[in-house]
């Protein structure tokens, strides 16, 4: 086995002012590609840089169209703190460990035209659509961690799985998802009449390699009332809730995104750089 541990730094086209004049903002919408991620692992110190770049796969791997918030003086930053990569004879495996540090948070709401109007497809006149996604949003600071995956064959290295995970230390995760249920009125589903609304806590988001329909596997901490969200059951809930939630469809070009994202580490590749997410409407500022 090879062990490996080093620095890893994380710094993005964003925080060039000439070609991004909001560094909270995802890449310029006149922009051919998405933001590029320069990754060092030299093992010196790193400073942080924009949230947005490094989070730029949530409105990627959505099928839907996604609106953009970001709440006013945003402060939000990333930095990577830790790279260890192991390598077995027919397999590796790469931690990298990152800190999200600073105020604001960013919100990602999915359109909900467009998720209703795909999950009703084929449910029975009166059911209720259940366990809806609304939004995902990442509100403060945070640790967590990259792990990637997969396989040797000869002198190939082939990722097969990348995890986010958002807890670490003793700090909570600071990534939350909305959750409705929708009853249809007459013979109809709509947003504003959706019910049982949540908020779930998420401890991961994992992304496979695979020839079928993509998915983004979602792994949660606690799930309560939106009105309630740090319940005194919240706990249990999460842990319920893990076994009923199916994971949401993503997009094919957002998951082999990720995966790829994963093998650049592995490789110790000096850059990556997104795709355009082409399904953003709007990056607006919350005052």
């Amino acid at each position: 086995m090879l062990l490996l541990s080093t620095g890893i730094a994380i710094c993005s086209d964003a925080d060039k002012p000439a070609n991004n004049p909001d560094n909270n903002s995802p890449a310029d919408l006149n922009e051919p590609n998405g933001p590029t991620i320069t990754l060092s692992y030299s093992g010196r110190t790193f400073e942080e840089i924009p949230f947005a770049s490094f989070m730029y796969f949530v409105p990627l791997v959505s099928p839907d169209t996604v609106d953009v918030e970001v709440s006013a003086d945003n402060e939000q930053k990333v930095a990577t703190v830790s790279y260890e990569k192991k390598i077995y004879p027919k397999s590796f495996y790469v931690n990298c460990e990152f800190k999200m540090s600073g105020n604001g948070f960013h919100k990602y709401t999915f359109d909900a035209p467009e998720v209703i109007a795909k999950h009703t497809v084929g449910l029975k006149a009166g059911e209720t659509l259940t366990h809806t996604i609304d939004y995902i949003k990442f509100d403060g600071p945070g640790l967590g961690r990259i792990e990637v995956k997969g396989t040797i064959a000869g002198s190939i290295k082939t990722v097969t799985e990348v995890d986010l995970h958002f807890i670490a230390g003793d700090l909570k995760s600071p990534v939350t998802i909305g959750l409705y249920d929708v009853k249809p009125k007459n013979g109809q589903y709509k947003y504003e009449n959706r019910t049982d609304e949540l908020i779930a806590r998420v401890d991961s988001f994992t992304f496979k390699k695979t020839d079928s329909e993509t998915e983004m596997g979602i792994k949660l901490t606690s799930v309560n009332a939106a009105a309630n969200p740090d319940g005194l059951l919240a706990g249990i809930k999460g842990l319920i809730a893990n076994f009923f939630m199916e994971p949401p469809k993503i997009s094919r070009i957002g998951n082999d995104t990720m995966l790829n994202f994963g093998q650049a580490i592995l490789n110790e590749m000096p850059l990556f750089t997104f795709p355009k997410a082409k399904n953003i409407r709007e990056a607006g500022t919350v005052k």
